[in-house]
Order: structure tokens, then sequence, then C-alpha cells
């Protein structure tokens, strides 16, 4: 009985050696490798497009914690979903999470806790809740400016606040007293996160946001259709109270606390105004300021 070939398959061999460069382990190959990588790294492929491409950018925002989300929720604040961890431990506030954001047919999705992990940051403490918020959609300043009626038009355009709760407390001391927008800039600014939403107490949803590619030439462009613009500063050479801005619409322009107005927002006003206080406090907040200004101009047009 024969082997059937078995030996003369033996005898054949794995055929003529690799060249040393070819052995995956060799020092030669090797060598031929880090020559390749590094002549790769110098002049790149023929043909290929090396350009770095833009990534789409989702510019949702996340709240995460219990207090934080439950909050939010409380303050209608806008909102597309509520992601809750798997094997949650469910409290009084998650309880109430889970039926405020029920009441407003809100998605909910529940996802493993590394997803959790992954999505809002590894930074980021969460405790098994998160809020996803869709981005603001800010209005064109010189549109919305147009689109109110009226000679008596406020609006308080902000230069250099960078604190998004004081860009909340300024949306709500403007709905109080009866003015039509805000203005910020598009750098260098505070924009319309949760945490000015939730400072807004609802005011947020009832007093558009506009923003200002550059502040100095939309405050120009305003001056051009009509308004009068005054800042705030603390050294300002007209007292508030003295001021008498009963007719014509009016645009209140606000520096930062430390730095106050910027030089150019400065020279663009037709007038700088100050508030007078104690001499030993030597400032007021951005926001307070707003509202002591909003409610004399609105008891001078009263």
């Amino acid at each position: 009985m024969g082997s059937g070939g078995q030996g003369r398959q033996a005898l054949e061999g794995k055929g003529p050696t690799p060249k040393a460069e070819d052995r995956p382990h060799h020092p030669a190959a090797k060598r031929k490798a880090r020559a390749e990588k590094a002549k790769g790294n110098q002049r790149p492929g023929a043909g290929i497009d090396r350009r770095p491409r833009p990534k789409s950018k989702d510019e949702s925002e996340i709240v995460t914690g219990r207090n934080s989300v439950l909050e939010a929720l409380r303050a209608k604040i806008p909102a597309v979903t509520l992601y809750i961890a798997s094997k949650i431990e469910y409290d009084d506030r998650v309880k109430e999470i889970l039926g405020l954001a029920t009441k407003r047919s809100l998605p909910v999705l529940e996802v493993m806790r590394p997803e959790l992990d992954r999505m809002v940051g590894h930074d980021a403490v969460h405790q098994g809740v998160a809020l996803k918020v869709p981005p603001y959609e800010y209005a064109h300043p010189l549109e919305l400016f147009e689109s109110v009626k009226g000679a008596t038009k406020l609006f308080v355009a902000l230069d250099g606040i960078t604190d998004p709760r004081n860009l909340g407390a300024i949306i709500r001391s403007v709905a109080a007293f009866g003015g039509q927008g805000v203005i910020v800039p598009q750098r260098r600014s505070a924009g319309m996160t949760a945490a000015a939403w939730k400072t807004s107490a609802g005011a947020a949803s009832r007093v558009p946001v506009a923003m200002a590619g550059n502040l100095t030439q939309t405050l120009k462009a305003l001056k051009q259709r009509g308004a009068h613009v005054i800042g705030l500063d603390g050294a300002g050479p007209v007292s508030l109270p003295k001021s008498n801005f009963a007719n014509g619409p009016l645009i209140v322009v606000v520096g930062s606390e430390g730095k106050g107005l910027s030089r150019l927002v400065a020279e663009t006003c037709d007038s700088i105004v100050s508030i007078p206080i104690s001499a030993s406090t030597e400032s007021l907040n951005a926001g307070i300021a707003v509202s002591v200004a909003l409610y004399a101009i609105s008891t001078n047009r009263n």
C-alpha cells in the first residue's frame, strides 16, 4: 500500500530562502521599513490630497448631572434628547426628570454607562443623566432692529462679556424693562448656552439674541438707521439720572467689569454715561449695571 505521494511532497521543500530585507524579523527588514516610513513622511505620494478637510461639528451642548438637568428642564430650556444610563438608581430627582421629559414629549434614550462617558467626556460628572441642548439660532442684528416697530426701540449690546450667567441676567432685565433684543459679538463673548438660558429664568424664550460679526461696524450701521448709542462706563462724563433718552431708538452698550468698553466701541458711542455709585465701590457687575440703566431709561420714558 503506497504512501499516496506524501513522501514526495515532503521532499519538495519550501523553496528558495527569502532575502534578508523580506524577512519580517530580520534587522535588514526593519531598516527597510524605517527608510520607507521616513521617505513617506518627507514626500507624500503623488495624486494623494493630504489637505485637511473640514469636519462636521455638532454644536449641541450636553448638560450633565442630575441637579443641572433637572434645573434645565424646570426652566424649559429647549432640548432634543434626554440620555439615561442603564441600571441607574431612580431617586426623586431622576423620577422628576423623567416626568418633565415625558410631559414635554422629549425623546428618552437608555444608553450604557461607557457610551454616556464617551458622549459627555471623561472629565464631566454626569451621574447617569445627560440632556442634549440644540445650538441657539441667533438673529441678524440689523434685521432684528428693523423688525421692531415704533420709535422707542431699546436694545442692549455686549462688549467683552464672557460669562453666560451675565448674559442670562441681562436678557432677563431687557425683558423686564421693555427691551426688544440683545446683541452679542461673534468673538470674545458669551453665547446662549444652557447656563444663560437658566439664568434668564425663561426670558430667553421672549427676548431674541442677535450675533454681530463686528460689533463696531454693527453699531455704526444702527446709527445710520436712526439709533442713538450710549455706552456705560464708570468714568463717563454724562450722569445717567441727568440724561434724557425719551425719544428715538436707543442702544445701550455695556463692557466687561474689568476692562470696560473697548476703544473702538467707545469711540463709536454717541455718549458715554456713568451710573453714580458710592466712592467706596469700584464698579458694578455688568448685569446689575444694565438693570440700573434700563430702569432709569424706562422711568425717563414713562
